[in-house]
């Protein structure tokens, strides 16, 4: 199962190292890294969707995470309500007389050519994953010369209550 985890780290040297190798001992697939500077100076966020086979081994990730000397905090945001986006730039084969009808396939998506060249366009588009694999779909008739993306980035909406935190009121 896909898990999305965060990260507050120190920003310093060797951290990423570090924890990536934490994962690559434990056998772990990440399917996604970004990292950031977070609102504080000197601290990073980091996010990683990470491919598990079950909750056991999210908890024990999440505790050998929580030890390294550089992580302030871990959350397996999974199962809260959160903001997801990924960032992917496409280059699509596009000679000037198909610009047009590319420019129809992308603009449902709410994404824009960023660049033009003789025999192509740059196309930017930011989403949940879901919609990136929507267009790059919908794109690839075109021919796809190259793709770059970002990977997920996330935290969670506004104040989370958990299911601990809710009150019971009587009428009596």
């Amino acid at each position: 199962m896909k898990r999305i985890l965060t990260l507050t780290v120190n920003n310093r040297s060797g951290v990423l190292n570090r924890i990536t190798g934490l994962f690559t001992k434990r056998h772990y697939n990440i399917e996604s890294i970004t990292v950031g500077h977070a609102e504080i100076e000197g601290i990073s966020r980091m996010t990683f969707v990470i491919h598990v086979e079950d909750e056991k081994e999210v908890e024990q990730i999440t505790k050998q995470l929580n030890k390294q000397i550089d992580v302030l905090k871990v959350q397996d945001i999974t199962n809260q309500s959160i903001v997801a986006r990924e960032l992917a730039l496409i280059k699509v084969i596009a000679p000037p007389a198909t610009r047009m009808e590319v420019q129809g396939v992308i603009e449902p998506f709410r994404a824009t050519v960023i660049d033009v060249s003789r025999d192509s366009v740059v196309v930017q588009v930011t989403g949940e994953a879901e919609k990136i694999e929507a267009i790059i779909d919908l794109l690839r008739p075109y021919g796809i010369k190259e793709i770059a993306r970002t990977g997920t980035t996330a935290f969670t909406r506004g104040t989370q209550r958990s299911a601990n935190s809710a009150k019971t009121y009587s009428i009596v």
